[in-house]
């Protein structure tokens, strides 16, 4: 693919993928002031979203067999959390943005763990044994089973946990 070509792709990956997050923060924001409807379209804007940016993803990635997918995934969870967000969370703390550095070593931490659940999971790959994973709601941490009393990246309560379907 050209060049210029990919980059379009990219920016409207990533425009597409920003649109999905913000509208379904859109309509978090409207079910809570009591607007369903809104609330609902919004949901529904996001998903055409999620499939335009879908499509874009792959004409840049390439989906390989399920074991390289793990490996890949594997090595982009390490190089995110030792390259990507310490220099983030330096810049952050360099700027006196006190709360984007508390995110970013959220992010950091909970990154570590991603990569820890793909090494555990590729060590065990022929077993495919079913595990129930809960994620925190407030920072992202994925913890394996039952939900723990806190997080242990950020310390919020067992009820910020959702359990994933």
């Amino acid at each position: 693919m050209k060049e210029r070509t990919a980059n379009n792709i990219h920016e409207a990956f990533v425009g597409e993928a920003k649109a999905y997050q913000r509208l379904l923060e859109f309509a978090r924001k409207a079910e809570e002031e009591g607007f369903p409807q809104i609330a609902h379209l919004f949901r529904a804007v996001a998903s055409s979203e999620s499939v335009h940016s879908r499509r874009h993803f792959r004409l840049l990635e390439s989906i390989r067999d399920t074991q390289t997918n793990m490996e890949q995934a594997f090595e982009q969870e390490n190089a995110v959390n030792g390259v990507y967000y310490p220099k983030m969370i330096t810049e952050a703390e360099e700027d006196g943005e006190k709360n984007a550095a508390l995110v970013f070593t959220h992010a950091r931490d909970v990154e570590a763990v991603h990569g820890k659940l793909y090494k555990k999971a590729l060590e065990n790959f022929a077993e495919e044994k079913f595990v129930e994973y809960h994620v925190c709601g407030v920072c992202g941490y994925v913890h394996e089973n039952e939900a723990p009393d806190s997080c242990p990246v950020c310390g919020a309560p067992r009820e910020k946990f959702f359990r994933v379907e």
